[in-house]
């Protein structure tokens, strides 16, 4: 079974192509490579330099971007870069050697931001921490990941969960915000800043794990939702395109979980401050439930929630 999968990601800029990786190629650094004297510390990008089309290399966290000349088209030679990469990594090449890693501390930026839930904070950092969500709801369920496994040491930490760009942190109610919120961002900070792994080889999976897409790609084409009737696919869309964005931005996240086509119901997983939130019900009524019933028309009337 292959450990690295590529995907070939277009961007606004037709000479620029990203390939992005399942997996984590660097830890919170980015670096920028525009000729092969310049990539001495990266064999990957000395690889991709053999290709006479390649003008620059730019690797960032979990993908490398590649700038062309004009002398061919990307769609003539992109599904071949991505093999040569996808190869590469799977047979165990280094992408950056150990003597290109910062000295000292990474520029890392974190800032805290109030949810709908009064029990949950999120904290925002600049740099992509997951690359799928992941729900931790105790330190037993944190072994994958030395951030969580740290910041249930907190005695007033309930639970994490974590996704894209954020950790949303779940508090018990003998701490108050004002007091441990500062203390909170400055521990994550420093834990990004001296390059300790967040999720150990983005082993770790969502508590619940629905058919859709993973929660830092919502767009792309699920390895499951081909499984799934033509309904429950319909329903995976409109949660993905319409309903997840607007929950991540508040610090949760919501999955499918099923669909009863006999009831027209469906059920759906609350994730981070989603879970147990107060205004959840309310949400999940006047918003998803109103939002499918119309998209939906005469193929779903209740919505269920389950907290993750």
């Amino acid at each position: 079974m292959k450990e690295y999968t590529i995907n070939i990601i277009p961007t606004n800029k037709p000479q620029i192509v990203k390939f992005e990786a399942n997996k984590f190629l660097t830890r919170h650094e980015n670096h920028q490579f525009n000729n092969i004297d310049e990539a001495k510390n990266s064999p990957l990008a000395q690889q991709l330099f053999y290709l006479p089309f390649v003008k620059t290399v730019y690797i960032a966290q979990n993908f490398i971007a590649i700038e062309k000349y004009d002398i061919v088209e990307w769609p003539e030679v992109e599904n071949e870069v991505a093999e040569q990469i996808e190869n590469y990594l799977n047979k165990g090449g280094e992408v950056v050697t150990e003597e290109t890693a910062r000295k000292g501390n990474i520029p890392v930026t974190v800032y805290a931001e109030m949810t709908p839930n009064p029990a949950v904070m999120k904290f925002v950092s600049n740099k992509k921490l997951v690359l799928q969500a992941c729900e931790f709801k105790n330190i037993d369920e944190a072994k994958n990941s030395p951030l969580a496994q740290s910041l249930f040491h907190f005695p007033f930490v309930k639970e994490i969960f974590m996704d894209e760009n954020y950790v949303s942190v779940q508090k018990y109610d003998i701490a108050e915000w004002d007091d441990v919120t500062m203390e909170l961002r400055e521990f994550i900070k420093n834990h990004l800043e001296q390059g300790k792994e967040v999720v150990s080889g983005e082993t770790a999976t969502p508590k619940k794990q629905s058919a859709e897409t993973d929660a830092s790609a919502p767009s792309k084409p699920s390895q499951e939702i081909h499984k799934m009737d033509d309904i429950s696919q319909e329903i995976v869309g409109i949660l993905d395109e319409y309903i997840k964005p607007a929950v991540a931005s508040d610090g949760g996240n919501i999955l499918f979980e099923s669909y009863d086509s006999a009831s027209k119901t469906v059920k759906v997983v609350l994730q981070g401050a989603c879970s147990g939130c107060p205004s959840s019900t309310m949400t999940l009524k006047n918003g998803i439930e109103t939002m499918l019933r119309d998209m939906m028309r005469d193929k779903v009337e209740f919505v269920e929630a389950i907290n993750g």
